[in-house]
């Protein structure tokens, strides 16, 4: 299993009865919350949390894109991503640089993009993984300006057009409807050839889904509701749909997230970790509106069936504005307590739903700069090495993570990965 340490960059101030008094953290006002002192540490914490995170032997360190929101201060994660890319690389550290990334729905520059992504490449030395969610209906829409009914359409063609630029042997034209560029020949291109490994990340459209299986991309499913609500019916829907398209069920092409807190035992890590759980999911996700979330338009026909088919992918949204840390640990959204509590739980699900990638998310909320150091100290050295090895036995091939970090190229084992069994009926550690 490959296990990454995922971080967010919010505002680690914010008062108590922000969810009281504001809307949203999407239209947050500033000037009277923010101070200076306050915005500095939470960014700099923010970015020692992961730097402490490859060194403390994470697989890979991963980084989000929100623009103009209090929840994570990042309009732009590849900022992060490169000074990431270079400082791991100057202290020789094996570490996979994650951006789950950049939201081409809303993207009216596509070529830079492009670019970005290829310069961290280069700078990692080859240790770029590359991220795209299609893009939240707050932000493409409303920050950035994009026609809900344009966000996927132009999600597609921004793809094409980032994987092309990289590998094309020869300059060319692109006539796009969403860009057009007389000519397009990126310097440098990726070390990675013909592309970096490519992740989508989503929330469950069977679209998004489908699309990674057929064209053989890994799908982050970004849950900020655990795996006990709403892990079932996706990753369900995820291997169903593996099946309909015809690749072995391999759960190195699956990733989730889970937000996760260590402490020496269960009663001290309720102790030191409840009211910065409680502050991050009301102030965070609970104080995003739904209408927010999905403008019409925004989600696809076939997202929006699914959604009316089965209202459950939302998991516990609408209590989270309110919701309690007894709330949070029983529906799964948090996972809390001693190494041992917490590896057990992780496996368990882990083996269960057939993921080969974990996301921690170890800083969070109002979450202090010294308890998200000591929890990630905690889950590296405690809880990590016994969840590593979960399908090394397996026979499964990793295939979307860089080869420099012993992923194995898709093309180069095709056909042995078909003759591979479901990861139902493999025998795990």
């Amino acid at each position: 299993m490959k296990i990454t340490l995922f971080e967010q960059a919010p505002y680690r101030y914010l008062p108590p009865d922000f969810e009281q008094r504001y809307e949203s953290v999407c239209s947050t006002p500033y000037f009277p919350l923010v101070t200076s002192d306050g915005v500095y540490s939470s960014i700099r914490d923010f970015m020692d949390e992961l730097m402490l995170g490859a060194r403390a032997g994470f697989d890979g360190v991963a980084v989000t894109e929100h623009g103009q929101s209090s929840y994570d201060m990042m309009p732009n994660p590849d900022l992060v991503a490169s000074a990431l890319a270079y400082a791991t690389e100057t202290e020789g550290l094996e570490v996979a640089i994650f951006p789950m990334g950049r939201s081409l729905g809303k993207s009216r520059e596509p070529v830079r993009v492009a670019e970005e992504y290829a310069l961290i490449d280069v700078m990692s030395g080859g240790r770029l993984v590359a991220g795209f969610p299609v893009g939240l209906s707050y932000d493409a829409n409303l920050n950035n300006g994009v026609p809900p009914m344009q966000t996927r359409p132009r999600f597609d063609e921004n793809l094409e057009l980032v994987l092309r630029a990289w590998s094309e042997r020869e300059p060319f034209a692109w006539n796009g409807r969403y860009s057009q560029y007389p000519q397009v020949n990126i310097w440098p291109r990726t070390i990675q050839q013909p592309t970096p490994p490519v992740w989508i990340t989503g929330i469950g459209n069977p679209r998004t889904m489908r699309m990674c299986l057929e064209r053989g991309f890994g799908f982050n499913y970004l849950s900020w509701f655990g795996a006990k609500l709403t892990g079932k019916r996706i990753f369900d829907r995820f291997w169903e749909l593996a099946d309909q398209v015809g690749v072995p069920r391999n759960p190195y092409r699956l990733g989730f997230l889970q937000t996760i807190a260590v402490a020496e035992t269960d009663e001290r890590a309720e102790r030191e970790y409840a009211e910065h759980l409680e502050y991050g999911f009301r102030k965070g996700l609970g104080s995003i509106p739904p209408e927010k979330l999905g403008l019409p338009g925004a989600i696809d026909i076939r997202g929006v069936q699914a959604l009316l088919k089965d209202p459950g992918d939302f998991g516990l949204y609408y209590q989270m504005r309110n919701a309690s840390f007894r709330e949070l640990v029983d529906a799964g959204v948090v996972i809390v307590g001693s190494p041992a509590t917490v590896r057990e739980q992780i496996r368990q699900f882990c083996r269960d739903y057939g993921i080969g990638n974990l996301h921690a998310m170890l800083g969070f909320g109002s979450l202090p700069r010294d308890l998200a150091m000591k929890n990630i100290h905690l889950f590296a050295e405690e809880v990590a090495p016994h969840l590593r090895g979960l399908w090394a036995d397996t026979g499964f091939q990793h295939h979307w993570w860089p080869e420099r970090l012993g992923g194995v190229p898709l093309l180069a084992s095709e056909g042995a990965a078909e003759e591979q069994p479901a990861w139902e009926e493999a025998t795990v550690r």
